[in-house]
């Protein structure tokens, strides 16, 4: 969750051996003939005295590397599952735990090294899984895994919490033969607990840094993966959203970010703060990657009601990676999103600039009339689901579980607040505590204003009135510098319309402010994930600002 307002009575919040296969390879090297053609330029320079892995063949360069290239190199035996995972865990160990210590990683998965190598031999027997048969991946500490790892949400309440199996969506990337690497670092609770947390901070995990600016926040709660994928310590990764999650820290480290439309992905098995709200996503250096895992991703879930919804078959997301995706497209610019920093404002006139150059047709301004009026009753709607959601998951837990409901945490936390509360507290647990059952009159009232004032009177009355196939507009600002004293500085942002309506988003990496990444959200109505994959992939192609991260202490002031 993202915070906008730090006012104490409305604290708003935002928050697939492919050269073996057939037809299915050629997809894939047709997918990555354009998936490369720009947006791997940007190779790493590492800071004076950090050395790179030399696990893996000189000949191949895996850092930026993307997946369909990781695969090409598995194919042609100059990379395996267990030479990658190696380069993976050896750089994390260099550069997240020491050196620059970017903190990413909350928990390594100590089966991962002997999963790689029975895919390899899967690889060796003619058995390739699909196109990310072998590539590891972190995901959020929120996702359930029944392993040896635990699933905390960052929480010391949790230490040690073993579910009783895995979430579907892990389960859907085991069976591609994806290596779950380990578990990344977010803000603990995804950022619901205080209203003035520093994003990135949890009690087990400490804080996680930017690493284009180690004094600079990664943002959002799902900090640890977009700052992992940006520091090449895995390719792809799995975030969470509520309100901004997943598109606020891909926008701050630089990386593209999948916010589904929700129950495209099943919420089972994560740690939830809304179901109206919750979904997993993808994130990814490039559209083609992150489309990639959504396809592994999306799917129904017998445990899930909203999966009952989604329209038709899930199609292979990677077919909708069209380099000239933008032409004809009508895309609408939210104006009233802007102006919360001019360099933002420099950089989206630039972005809209390259859609009309690309064959786009722009729609400015294209208003969502109701933004002011949305963030009220979502907060009333997030209290309410998160003491509702987050009860029934503890009780999902079994009898070993660490706490049964909000209010063991909320003593846990007065227990211990030494550890768990050194710098803020935890007033949104205990506003969601004083909440009732979900048939009092203020959260249907709260929840019905938040469907017309995010759907009907907002996204879909923009997209009908001027016959949109999309609206952008900034992801956010500049990673301000971390504050666990006073909290986080956010500027602006738009991903709360599509988050409380439960729609799609994209963020894509659109340019630089003093060094600090910056992105451009393309949304829409709901299982419109393939138009903004195309979209999103189309203006990647045209403008690849993606650049890698250089560790600097501090942001370019000059």
């Amino acid at each position: 969750m993202e915070k906008k307002n730090k006012n104490a009575e409305y604290p708003g919040v935002n928050r697939r051996d492919f050269l073996r296969a057939g037809a299915v390879g050629a997809a894939v090297l047709a997918v990555g003939g354009a998936a490369v053609s720009c947006c791997t330029k940007g190779k790493e320079k590492e800071q004076a005295g950090v050395r790179s892995a030399s696990v893996v063949a000189d000949n191949f360069e895996w850092k930026e590397a993307t997946t369909v290239e990781l695969q090409a190199a598995m194919a042609s035996g100059k990379l395996t599952a267990v030479s990658l995972l190696d380069a993976y865990l050896d750089r994390i160990q260099r550069l997240d735990k020491q050196g620059p210590a970017v903190n990413t990683v909350l928990e390594l998965n100590p089966d991962a090294m002997e999963i790689a190598k029975k895919l390899d031999e899967e690889r060796l027997a003619g058995k390739v899984r699909g196109p990310l048969h072998g590539i590891p991946v972190l995901i959020k500490g929120n996702i359930d895994t029944h392993d040896k790892m635990s699933t905390t949400a960052g929480s010391l309440a949790m230490a040690g919490s073993k579910p009783l199996k895995d979430a579907p969506i892990v389960t859907r990337m085991r069976e591609a033969g994806m290596v779950i690497m380990g578990k990344a670092n977010l803000s603990e609770w995804a950022n619901f607990r205080s209203t003035r947390s520093s994003s990135g901070w949890s009690s087990q995990g400490r804080q996680t840094r930017n690493p284009y600016a180690l004094d600079r926040s990664p943002c959002g709660s799902s900090s640890g993966s977009g700052a992992a994928v940006s520091s090449n310590f895995c390719s792809i990764a799995v975030g969470t959203e509520t309100d901004g999650s997943i598109v606020c820290p891909s926008h701050a480290n630089g990386v593209v970010g999948i916010k589904p439309t929700v129950g495209l992905v099943s919420r089972s098995g994560i740690i939830p703060i809304s179901h109206t709200q919750d979904t997993a996503g993808p994130m990814a250096r490039t559209v083609a990657d992150a489309a990639a895992l959504l396809s592994i991703m999306a799917g129904m879930d017998k445990d899930d009601p909203a999966t009952v919804a989604i329209p038709g078959v899930i199609p292979d997301y990677t077919q909708f990676l069209v380099k000239e995706g933008l032409k004809g497209a009508r895309i609408g610019v939210a104006r009233k999103y802007f102006g919360f920093h001019e360099q933002v404002d420099a950089i989206m006139e630039e972005a809209i600039a390259a859609m009309k150059k690309a064959g786009a047709v722009i729609v400015d301004p294209a208003e969502i009339e109701t933004k002011e009026e949305i963030g009220k009753p979502e907060w009333e709607v997030l209290l309410y689901e998160f003491k509702h959601d987050l009860n029934a998951y503890l009780k999902g837990l079994g009898p070993d579980a660490p706490a049964r409901t909000l209010a063991d945490l909320i003593v846990f936390d007065r227990t211990h607040a030494k550890e768990t509360m050194p710098f803020f507290r935890q007033e949104i647990f205990e506003l969601a505590e004083a909440k009732g059952p979900l048939t009092e009159k203020p959260y249907l009232e709260a929840l019905t204003a938040c469907r017309k004032l995010s759907r009907d009177k907002g996204i879909d009355a923009t997209l009908k009135k001027h016959r949109l196939d999309a609206i952008v507009a900034p992801t956010g600002g500049p990673a301000w510098e971390i504050d666990r004293i006073t909290g986080d500085h956010f500027l602006g942002g738009s991903s709360e319309p599509a988050a409380v309506a439960g729609y799609p988003s994209i963020t894509v990496p659109a340019g630089f402010v003093f060094g600090l990444p910056v992105g451009i959200s393309f949304f829409s109505t709901a299982w419109q994930e393939s138009t903004l994959i195309r979209l999103a992939y189309a203006f990647e192609q045209e403008t690849c600002r993606r650049r890698a991260p250089e560790f600097r202490s501090e942001a370019v002031l000059s």
